[in-house]
């Protein structure tokens, strides 16, 4: 039987295989350590990161972390529209949309992203 991480890294590699990001829409994808929360706006055709947010940088307050990702979802949704871009593609990183994940996606469609 596959570890659990073995398992992430093959849906990613699958989801990676459709997903690709553009400069006028580029691809918003996350990493999820065991404590931590990454976001990424990339650019596959330069292969460049055009903005970052980590829950690191948001202040910590006292509630859930699907609540910390909400947040995070936000303001990578500002960063975003700093670069005038309102239009992404959601890269899940091979997580389920589930929990932080989903938390994170809504934060930033109530920030103004649309994918």
């Amino acid at each position: 039987m596959l570890a659990k991480q073995e398992k992430r890294q093959k849906r990613h590699k699958r989801v990676r295989a459709k997903v690709f990001g553009k400069k006028d829409r580029p691809r918003l994808c996350i990493f999820r350590s065991a404590k931590h929360l990454y976001a990424q706006l990339i650019d596959d055709g330069k292969g460049k990161i055009m903005a970052q947010a980590s829950d690191l940088q948001i202040k910590k307050t006292k509630g859930l972390k699907k609540e910390l990702a909400k947040e995070l979802g936000k303001s990578i949704a500002q960063k975003a529209k700093d670069l005038k871009i309102e239009r992404v593609v959601f890269d899940r990183g091979g997580y389920k949309y589930h929990g932080k994940v989903k938390a994170l996606a809504e934060g930033a469609r109530e920030g103004g992203l649309k994918f």
